[in-house]
């Protein structure tokens, strides 16, 4: 993520990337987006300018770590029973989150700031881990599931591409829409 790779998780590294993550919000909150500086966020911070540039390069990809990690679901999905109504429901919640006007800036700025590729295949792997939950407690019932790339490919895509290219085309019946389009027309595997 960003443009050094993270450090141990503990320490002064994890320290500094707290109070840094934490400044960005609150500044945020307070001076907006367009106030944000690097040498103001350090100075909330408690650490110099060079701290922030030698860690996150600049400001984008300091915004961009700060949107994965806002990015990241706060647990597991909800178990509502039944694959269909997890997945349906599921669907209609992410949806709405991401595609709320800080759901957007967030995919935006950790896309912006992603000159390698790591934060995008993180936002990725959030989705995938989410899905992952659902299908695995549909096996367990023993319910057949498809495969978690079906579910990427055709209910997830689809709502990020409206996400970023026609957010004016959404809401909770697309996104359950599509749930049920991939547990009906994709052929699923099943529970062993």
């Amino acid at each position: 993520m960003g443009a050094k790779p993270r450090s141990r998780p503990g320490g002064r590294s994890a320290r500094v990337q707290e109070s840094v993550h934490r400044a960005v919000r609150e500044l945020e909150a307070e001076v907006g987006r367009a106030g944000l500086t690097v040498p103001l966020i350090a100075a909330r911070a408690e650490v110099t300018p060079s701290t922030i540039y030698r860690r996150w390069g600049d400001l984008q990809e300091l915004l961009s770590d700060v949107a994965v990690e806002r990015l990241r679901p706060e647990g597991p999905p909800a178990d509502r029973g039944s694959l269909t109504t997890d997945l349906e429901t599921w669907a209609a919640e992410w949806l709405e989150e991401m595609s709320s006007a800080a759901g957007r800036a967030y995919i935006q700025d950790a896309l912006a700031g992603d000159r390698e590729g790591g934060n995008a295949g993180q936002c990725s792997a959030y989705a995938v881990e989410q899905v992952a939950v659902l299908l695995d407690r549909a096996a367990e019932r023993g319910e057949p599931a498809p495969d978690v790339d079906t579910v990427l490919d055709h209910l997830v895509a689809p709502m990020m591409y409206r996400i970023l290219f026609r957010p004016g085309l959404l809401d909770a019946e697309y996104a359950r829409e599509l749930a049920h389009t991939v547990l009906t027309r994709f052929p699923a595997v099943e529970a062993g």
